[in-house]
């Protein structure tokens, strides 16, 4: 049996907001392909399960309302989404971001802004801005990462050593002070129970990879509190009954007169939920070869997050954790991503009574393991190693990250990283002085010119400009051209190695021939692409004061031919 979507050869099953279940379908969906994407969907699921959870109530929620989140939103990413293997709901990348929220503004303004979060990435994906985020710097990326890391984990502590605090600061510094003061409070036997977590997880790791490590460390921790008769805090003693179903979608329990409040923290959800993402969609692309669509992809994270606002979660985004699962686990495309949030319903159904009994050192230790593998070590070493300008931008956005908070990490790791590509482009611009810099007219016989040959049968100049005439160069290539004196009488810009030039650099030429026309040169821009003439033009430098060639070669011909035409008019007839 094969499925197929109807009316495939429509132009809209082509566009850029078409889901990739739509494209899968399309293809022709077999039992075959059902089978491995059951497979798949049922093996995520059982690594989303206690993640869920984990990352919720790290964030200052309940267990149910990152199962919600898996449930409804990880149903909507995957069906509408335009990557082929992305498994989407609550993010450990989110946890610092989402705790402020919620300390601030209660769990249901953390909903309320959830749903505004949604509405920015629609604006976002219809607005066709999804291609820009490739444009955030790599060290950028990995510094923010390994400062949400870390402040993941030092947030888990309380937990993972059962230590007694009145008042958990949510700054990273003053938490660690904490922590420290606190220490004399440590619950030995939640203690000993974190580390037979980890160790478990590790034994696993090691000798089953394939096997749901995360499931087996929750479940044990479980059974052995519940057999001893630890003293350990669990899901249940914290937070009672876990339902056994989602609630049905209710507008969130907020004042509308304090919705202006939650703008920036719904903007700093948009933007962290677009990078996650599109993030996690490229690593995807990159394990199987396919190519997601970007916009497509931020529309059903838009519509995903309002939906999950409605049904009393917490943010979603695509996961990297749970997408390489995914494409491990051989699917086939978006309907095992559909599949683990069916899945995880029906865990909530059958095994809602036996959630309380879940330790919370288990699900701490459970979020320190997913910080540990969220830091890339291997990345950070070569940044270091290789490259000082790119190490200042990620220790930048790494310390703000940690020390001050994530949007500031991400805005200033941009800013530096912007600079560092602006000064390394601008070094990169070029301004030689060439009497030919035309070869199609040369015989192979010929040596080729010296770049700095005077001309021996008139009076010009030819300087050619390489690399592109931005703000940043423009300075020093107006420099080089301003140079020039009253020397010539011809002077020539070659434009052909000048992919574009924008007003600052278009200002500094208009400078540079007000200069030589005030000398007497005649000015001739050779090669020049249409945008850049263009742009010239409309500067002023319009051709009745300019000569445009499309060669250096015809170029020296103009002017050499207007200056005979000039030497003819200044003698006297006769």
């Amino acid at each position: 049996m094969t499925l197929s979507a109807p009316h495939a050869d429509t132009p809209v099953l082509s566009g850029m907001f078409t889901p990739k279940l739509l494209t899968v379908l399309r293809e022709g969906y077999t039992l075959q392909h059902l089978r491995a994407d059951v497979i798949a969907g049922a093996t995520v699921a059982f690594v989303a399960l206690p993640l869920s959870m984990a990352i919720s109530i790290g964030s200052g929620a309940k267990p149910e309302n990152g199962l919600y989140t898996s449930i409804v939103g990880g149903f909507l990413i995957s069906a509408l989404g335009g990557s082929r293997f992305q498994i989407g709901g609550p993010a450990a990348a989110f946890i610092t971001l989402v705790a402020t929220t919620t300390a601030t503004y209660g769990l249901q303004g953390l909903m309320f802004a959830t749903m505004m979060a949604g509405v920015v990435m629609l604006a976002i994906g219809y607005c066709r801005l999804g291609a820009y985020v490739k444009y955030i710097p790599h060290p950028v990326t990995i510094g923010f990462t390994a400062g949400i890391a870390l402040t993941i984990a030092a947030g888990q502590l309380h937990d993972f050593l059962g230590l007694t605090l009145d008042n958990e600061p949510a700054a990273f510094a003053p938490k660690l002070q904490a922590l420290w003061g606190a220490l004399a409070s440590v619950n030995p036997a939640a203690a000993a129970v974190s580390a037979l977590c980890v160790a478990i997880f590790l034994l696993m790791r090691r000798l089953a990879p394939k096997f749901p490590g995360l499931i087996a460390v929750m479940a044990l921790a479980a059974v052995v509190v519940w057999a001893l008769k630890l003293p350990v805090e669990t899901i249940g003693t914290r937070f009672g009954d876990v339902p056994s179903l989602p609630p049905l979608p209710h507008w969130p329990d907020f004042p509308i007169a304090r919705l202006p409040e939650l703008v920036p923290s719904a903007i700093a959800l948009a933007l962290l939920g677009s990078i996650e993402s599109l993030l996690s969609a490229v690593v995807a692309d990159g394990m199987t070869g396919r190519r997601h669509r970007s916009n497509c992809e931020l529309v059903a994270q838009g519509y995903a997050n309002i939906a999950c606002g409605l049904f009393g979660g917490i943010c979603a985004t695509g996961t990297v954790a749970r997408t390489a699962t995914n494409v491990r686990s051989h699917a086939h495309g978006p309907v095992s991503g559909m599949l683990h949030a069916i899945f995880l319903l029906f865990f909530m159904m059958a095994a809602a009574p036996l959630m309380k009994l879940i330790p919370l050192v288990a699900l701490a230790a459970v979020l320190i393991i997913v910080a540990w593998n969220m830091v890339e070590r291997s990345q950070i070493a070569a940044i270091l190693r290789l490259d000082r300008a790119e190490t200042v931008v990620l220790a930048a956005t790494f310390l703000l990250t940690l020390f001050r908070d994530l949007t500031s990490g991400i805005v200033v790791g941009v800013a530096l990283g912007s600079l560092l590509f602006m000064h390394r482009m601008a070094r990169s611009v070029e301004v030689t002085q060439n009497e030919d810099f035309d070869d199609d007219d040369r015989d192979d016989s010929q040596e080729p010119r010296g770049p700095y040959e005077t001309s021996d049968s008139d009076d010009t100049l030819v300087y050619r400009v390489a690399g592109p005439f931005f703000f940043g160069a423009a300075g020093t290539v107006a420099e080089v051209l301003e140079r020039i004196g009253q020397t010539p009488k011809n002077f020539i810009v070659d434009f052909s190695a000048v992919p574009f030039i924008d007003v600052t650099g278009v200002e500094a030429m208009a400078g540079v021939v007000r200069k030589a026309s005030a000398s007497g040169a005649r000015v001739a821009f050779a090669g020049a692409n249409a945008s850049v003439a263009s742009a010239l033009r409309l500067n002023g430098m319009t051709p009745d004061k300019v000569d445009y060639c499309a060669t250096v070669a015809g170029a020296r011909a103009m002017t050499a031919t207007a200056a005979r035409d000039g030497l003819a008019k200044s003698l006297p007839e006769g």
